[in-house]
């Protein structure tokens, strides 16, 4: 159990402490990723960004989802649960989550592109792993971007999904794998939807933070 999403990233960026010093980029999923990547990448001394990627919804569960996309605007759609979408609310549903990630990427990165990722050690994190659709579309638009290698960190992933992720990715760090996952958020004390407000204040700091003199990387 994590008090909140700042302890969860600061442990996390202990367990990947075998990272620091090599070229490496934190790439955090907006917006509950944003504070765990704050940490893991002050705790690295890496560099540190955005990667916009969104759930698609089901109609009548938004909290569940049958896929996802990217900002590279490509989708992962998860067979069996896509099943239950007819094909006209499924790409109506994939153009408004790609219109969403325009608007993120436009509110939360300020209309700037990614860092380049090629060559690089990139370590993607959230605040945890539920189905993995976000993950798993995240994963490939950095693998498009030939990283030299690719790690994911997260705070809690239920078993079956660390395994599928795991074949993904070169590392993969999950903290708790409770034996039974409901939802990311029963390994938090304090747990709330994380504001975009709450995201800009978050790179303020890290901003703030790279200009502050000392061995700190900018990024």
């Amino acid at each position: 159990m994590f008090e909140d999403r700042e302890e969860a990233g600061k442990q996390l960026g202990q367990a990947l402490e075998r990272y620091r010093g090599e070229d490496v980029l934190v790439l955090a999923v907006p917006r509950g990723g944003v504070q765990i990547g704050y940490q893991v990448a002050s705790h690295l001394e890496a560099d540190f960004s955005l990667v916009i990627a969104r759930k698609l919804p089901f109609p009548d569960r938004p909290e569940a989802g049958f896929g996802a996309v990217a900002e590279n605007g490509k989708a992962v759609v998860l067979e069996g649960p896509a099943d239950r979408v007819p094909e006209d609310q499924q790409k109506r549903i994939i153009r408004e989550q790609r219109a969403e990630i325009k608007r993120r990427v436009n509110t939360l990165r300020k209309g700037e592109p990614l860092p380049p990722l090629e060559g690089r050690t990139v370590i993607l994190v959230d605040d945890g792993i539920a189905m993995g659709s976000t993950m798993r579309a995240s994963i490939r638009l950095c693998r498009e971007r030939q990283p030299a290698d690719l790690v994911v960190g997260v705070p809690v992933a239920g078993a079956r999904v660390k395994a599928q992720i795991a074949r993904l990715v070169d590392d993969l760090v999950v903290l708790e794998t409770p034996r039974l996952f409901r939802a990311v958020a029963q390994v938090y004390e304090h747990w709330h939807d994380v504001t975009d407000s709450e995201v800009l204040a978050v790179m303020k700091r890290w901003k703030q933070k790279q200009q502050e003199p000392g061995p700190q990387k900018s990024g």
